[in-house]
């Protein structure tokens, strides 16, 4: 599995409260919330006339975010990774990830793999200087490839396996084996009701 596409560069601890703030959750769905992914920060920089890579025309079509240590910190909503996603982007490259951050993502199908400083700081730079530049992630080598470089990439093994054979998407597994699940609910008391 391959994820391909241009970048959007981040720093460090990053916490869920700037991906998406409080005053977004208050929806019943996940419905819009990519076009409030990181809507304060993006305010703020707005204010003193710069841009925040999400909403720098140059990152448009970004389908990839490098993130330095602690991506994801914070409260533990799984709003973030779903405003996240459903901005267009596939893959997060950080450093370190929050751990429930990283378990909402892999729930999501986003996979979050992590890099050394050095490549890290590799890999910004060349993005920041070229930002046209197209990123590679390769769940089956384990690799990250940019600017003709190659560097190795780590993901928790159930993790990659979980992405390489499709296990991720528990919600399409027991739609897939429906009859299974309403067997078994069909044996439990609290489900079919007491007899």
């Amino acid at each position: 599995m391959t994820i391909t596409g241009r970048v959007y560069v981040l720093g460090d601890n990053i916490d869920t409260d700037r991906i998406i703030p409080a005053r977004f959750l208050r929806s019943i769905t996940f419905e819009g919330l990519e076009h409030h992914l990181f809507e304060d920060d993006r305010k703020q920089l707005e204010a003193a006339g710069q841009r925040h890579p999400v909403g720098d025309p140059r990152y448009a079509d970004a389908t990839i975010l490098l993130a330095n240590v602690n991506f994801g910190c914070g409260s533990s909503r799984e709003h973030a990774p779903q405003a996240i996603r459903r901005r267009g982007v596939r893959a997060v490259v950080g450093e370190s990830f929050s751990e429930i951050f990283f378990g909402n993502s892999v729930a999501l199908g986003m996979p979050c793999v992590t890099v050394d400083a050095a490549t890290m700081a590799a890999l910004m730079e060349l993005v920041e200087s070229q930002p046209a530049t197209d990123m590679s992630i390769d769940l089956d080598q384990m690799t990250v490839k940019a600017g003709g470089a190659t560097y190795a990439a780590r993901l928790p093994a159930a993790a990659r396996e979980s992405f390489l054979d499709g296990s991720w998407d528990a919600t399409g597994l027991l739609l897939d084996r429906f009859e299974d699940v309403e067997a078994v609910a069909s044996r439990l008391p609290y489900v079919s009701g007491w007899r």
